[in-house]
């Protein structure tokens, strides 16, 4: 965390919620007729924005009014978990063939192509 989040944040900022992975969301405390409230994150841990769930990226980003409430939004049947982004890190997806994926490699299916 920097130094100037954190004082900034306990000057002028008004916890709103928190996520299941432990994140904070704030707003400013202060209201200024004609502009929009600041809201910001406050991460537990590595700052890593694919970490913020939907329902508060919506909030965070002004396309909701209203912060999520403290169980999150219904779920459709059709929804996954969210998952933050795992590219560089053992879990990242590696297609079949890819040099670091497990397993055989596949055969070319291809013959390279050479001047004649």
């Amino acid at each position: 965390m920097i130094i100037g989040t954190w004082l900034f944040t306990k000057m002028r900022g008004e916890l709103v919620g928190t996520d299941a992975e432990g994140n904070r969301y704030f707003q400013d405390k202060r209201i200024v007729p004609g502009t929009r409230r600041k809201r910001w994150v406050m991460y537990n841990g590595v700052a890593e924005a694919s970490r913020i769930p939907p329902e508060w990226h919506g909030w965070l980003h002004y396309m909701l009014a209203e912060p999520p409430p403290a169980g999150g939004l219904p779920r459709m049947a059709w929804q996954k978990d969210h998952q933050p982004n795992l590219t560089g890190t053992v879990h990242a997806y590696r297609p079949p063939g890819h040099t670091l994926s497990a397993g055989e490699k596949p055969k070319r299916s291809y013959e390279a192509w050479r001047p004649g």
